[in-house]
């Protein structure tokens, strides 16, 4: 018999979705966003605040940017990319504490979230079958 209880317990261990990860970026919690993309992928929008690591990179890289003891959040590009699931696998074979955002950049940015490009720091318009347009107030901003 499958226990269902454990399965979930361990699936919200090592997943995060876009709206937690907003609320722990905001409510000023010590996490560490990196995006497992392309450089070109990187180059046309990110997670306002992220870091950009390749998944490949994380190997040779992680030890000497990313304090072990650190929350890790990593991201690719959607539902259908798996590279978030390669950079989370990378991160947690080197012993850190990594989540994957499941939905990616995409839903981060189809819920409005913080993106950021060579353009600055900006929002795009909340996709209304992602989430519920929210009232721009300053605890909004």
């Amino acid at each position: 018999m499958i226990d269902r209880a454990a399965f979930f317990a361990t699936k919200l261990a090592c997943e995060t979705d876009p709206s937690d990860v907003h609320a722990a970026v905001r409510a000023g919690d010590d996490v560490i966003i990196i995006d497992v993309r392309s450089d070109e992928a990187w180059a046309q929008g990110r997670v306002a605040g992220a870091r950009h690591m390749h998944y490949s990179e994380i190997p040779a890289r992680a030890a000497a940017e990313i304090p072990l003891d650190a929350d890790v959040v990593v991201y690719c590009w959607s539902p259908g990319c798996n590279a978030g699931a390669k950079g989370a696998l990378a991160f947690a074979e080197l012993g850190y504490r990594v989540r994957e955002m499941i939905g990616g950049f995409e839903y981060w940015a189809r819920e409005g979230y913080p993106i950021e490009d060579a353009e600055g720091v900006h929002r795009r318009p909340i996709d209304p079958l992602t989430g519920v347009p929210r009232i721009r107030t300053r605890a909004h901003a």
